[in-house]
């Protein structure tokens, strides 16, 4: 396999020439239930499924991104549907995670405006690594006893302390024009992932010198953000068109000695 190159083919065609276990993180959303047209391609979610559970070292994760469409008044359940059946092969269902839009686009109809999709963090075992993003948290307490008063009570002094928490599994990006990403040839493709996304689960998930996948590679933000957080990746698109967006796009910011053989 080659580092740093998209694959032009279906994703089944690239992970059949992967030996089991090479890679240690994948990161995709899948053209689901049709909610967009992807130059008509369809995919075959189960055959997938297994694929990626073969290819992923033990203690890696996937990060399925996918939502639901609406059909005759309801929606389809295919989120649900797909977490389920990753949990029949072996993955372990670590975490549903929302990545949640806050600025989507309005909807029409008797419902509220869509504003989420599901993150599902599926392992095969416990995760090898995990770097949670943090936040500061300050909290008021007692702290060292200053003295003791004449009636023999303590005087103690209050102080503020800051602390780093962990963030929750709710991710709020905004997205659109100009705020997903920078690079005008990504909005050729019909829908992107912001690279904060991307960004914020490499992070977490995996550490300098690991090997990322994207099945579904589209516009190449995967990449894009592998390379800038000194990640290895490899890429599987079966639209031409979609490689040739992310490719242009990629020449803006990885260094063609990239490009080796393992």
């Amino acid at each position: 396999m080659e580092m740093g190159k998209i694959y032009n083919e279906n994703c089944l065609i690239t992970m059949g020439n992967m030996p089991n276990e090479l890679v240690d993180f994948v990161i995709t959303s899948p053209p689901y239930d049709d909610i967009r047209n992807y130059n008509g391609y369809q995919f075959e979610f189960e055959e997938i499924a297994k694929e990626l559970f073969r290819v992923l070292k033990f203690g890696g994760v996937v990060i399925w991104v996918v939502a639901d469409s609406t059909i005759d008044g309801s929606e389809t359940g295919t989120s649900f549907k797909q977490a389920l059946f990753f949990k029949e092969i072996g993955f372990r269902l670590h975490d549903t995670m929302i990545y949640y839009k806050m600025n989507p686009m309005p909807q029409t109809g008797n419902r509220y405006h869509q504003h989420f999709e599901y993150m599902f963090a599926l392992s095969k075992g416990s995760p090898k690594t995990f770097n949670p993003i943090t936040e500061p948290t300050k909290y008021k307490g007692l702290a060292n006893m200053k003295n003791r008063g004449q009636n023999g009570s303590l005087d103690y002094e209050k102080v503020e302390r800051t602390q780093e928490k962990k963030i929750g599994n709710v991710f709020f990006y905004s997205i659109g024009g100009g705020i997903s990403t920078k690079d005008k040839i990504a909005y050729s493709h019909p829908a992107i992932f912001p690279e904060k996304l991307v960004a914020d689960q490499i992070t977490t998930w995996t550490n300098e010198n690991d090997l990322i996948y994207d099945p579904f590679m589209g516009s190449g933000t995967t990449a894009k953000m592998a390379h800038i957080l000194k990640r290895r990746w490899i890429g599987s698109e079966i639209s031409t068109e979609y490689v040739n967006i992310a490719e242009e796009r990629l020449k803006l910011h990885v260094d063609n000695n990239l490009f080796i053989n393992v």
